[in-house]
């Protein structure tokens, strides 16, 4: 026998939602032959079945959202081959048993019922919710219980490690289940509420008079909720958004973020792209923007300064050789998502230019796959298209740094031919690097970035095409 689990479909992913199982109960499946296909708020891709075998059980529904890790489903060692094309009679369905009959009533003397003391009165009227005993399915703080099988090992801990009793916490899953954000907005409300000595139940609804929204906050941030106005909207967070949220907020909490910024001069790469942006586009069908000559002076860069290629592990510096080139993608401003270029320092210019169109074409059609989404050292965000001055990028964990390049525009600069100076229009952008400095220092991180400028603003671009 052996259990399908949910796999880890990207590094920032903590649940997948099933969208449909390409086998059923008593189907054959084939090594590496598709299983299912799973939604995440970064990618929809089919999942390869582990081993072959008999699919025995599915033990997640289609639409169904769970954690990474769950078991989804039971396969059995393949059957021996059959001349007859039925199915073996002995393969089990996965059913549930039939209930027991009630038992028969007992003769003996009922216990007397328990009394109940009216509650003492309070400042607040007490707000009471019936706990079910464990004949109903209830559960006490640890998991254990019928409606364990509803709660991810998430809830389950974040359950014990707040010794919260999940009868009181309103569902919101499917069937009822209960959600890590149900779990984190029920602390918030108990943050903020007036300490009492009588518990209170969370209503699953906002009653109209209340001065105040209090939805689950992303990222398990325990902020009082602000007041709402008349016309105030309430929009819930999207799955990309909360995963957005979360992850920045850990990436911040971990990383000693610091800051160095540059002017650098872009002529002599507007001078190449005005020069072949028509044959590009006719031999590449992409358009050539600034972007692939940044990644092309940050490749090469990084060989000299591999410490910024890295992250950081237990008390150690994890130093990476091999150079997988993030790019933030945005979603139609509705979220973003960073693909990565893999061995991008085996790329020209032009393969940059094409792996960078093609990642953000997947990106925005959500055809990435997993593996297109993980695995990144360095990462670069390009604001620059909207004429931004400076951009401070939050890094992109485990990584070390990330670099923003912002808006390249015409401006003055100062020249010097032949050893005279004049002034001269020259097209000039900000280069912004955050970076972790538990990794490197500041003079490290500002030697980068000068070698950075120093390629774009000489090379001899040229000679790529």
């Amino acid at each position: 026998m052996a259990d399908i689990t949910m796999p880890q479909l990207g590094e920032t992913v903590t649940e997948g939602t099933i969208t449909r199982w390409l086998k059923q109960v008593g189907d054959e499946v084939a090594l590496d032959e598709p299983l299912f296909e799973v939604s995440t708020d970064k990618v929809d891709s089919e999942v390869p079945s582990p081993s072959a075998g008999i699919v025995t059980e599915i033990l997640v529904k289609e639409g169904e959202t769970v954690d990474v890790g769950a078991r989804l489903a039971v396969l059995s060692a393949s059957a021996a081959p059959s001349s007859t094309p039925q199915r073996p009679a002995e393969v089990p369905v996965a059913q549930a048993p039939p209930p027991p009959p009630p038992p028969p009533p007992r003769p003996e003397p009922q216990a007397p019922p328990i009394a109940v003391t009216p509650a003492p009165k309070v400042e607040e009227p007490v707000v009471t919710t019936a706990s079910p005993g464990p004949s109903q399915g209830g559960e006490s703080p640890n998991g254990s219980g019928t409606r364990g099988a509803l709660l991810s090992p998430v809830v389950r801990r974040l359950i014990a490690e707040n010794g919260i009793d999940p009868a009181v916490i309103p569902g919101t899953g499917l069937g009822g289940r209960i959600t890590r954000d149900d779990v984190l907005g029920y602390l918030d409300v108990r943050a903020t509420s007036k300490p009492s000595q009588t518990a209170v139940a969370v209503s699953t609804q906002v009653p109209s008079s209340s001065p105040a929204y209090s939805a689950p906050h992303p990222a398990g941030l325990s902020v009082p909720p602000s007041p709402l106005g008349v016309r105030d909207e309430v929009i819930p967070f999207g799955a990309i958004r909360r995963v957005t949220a979360e992850h920045m907020v850990r990436s911040i909490a971990t990383s000693a973020h610091a800051l160095v910024a540059m002017e650098t001069d872009f002529e002599n790469v507007d001078r190449v792209r005005r020069e072949f942006k028509d044959r590009f586009v006719a031999e590449e069908g992409v358009s050539l923007s600034y972007l692939p000559f940044v990644a092309r002076a940050v490749i090469d860069v990084l060989h000299k300064y591999p410490h910024l290629n890295a992250s950081v592990g237990d008390d150690a510096l994890i130093v990476h050789h091999d150079i997988h080139l993030g790019i933030a993608v945005d979603l139609a401003l509705e979220g973003l998502i960073v693909p990565v270029v893999h061995n991008a320092d085996g790329q020209s210019l032009r393969g940059l230019a094409r792996s960078i169109a093609d990642l953000a074409s997947r990106a925005r059609s959500r055809k990435l796959s997993a593996d297109d989404i993980s695995g990144g050292t360095f990462t670069i965000t390009n604001p620059g298209p909207f004429g931004t001055f400076i951009t401070v990028p939050i890094i992109a964990q485990p990584q070390v740094a990330i670099l923003s390049t912002d808006g390249v525009t015409r401006k003055p600069v100062v020249v010097s031919v032949d050893g005279m100076e004049s002034i001269a229009i020259h097209s000039v952008g900000t280069l912004a690097l955050s970076f972790d400095h538990r990794a490197v220092d500041g003079a490290y991180a500002a030697a980068f970035l000068k070698d950075v400028a120093v390629i774009i603003a000489t090379r001899d671009w040229k000679a790529e095409f």
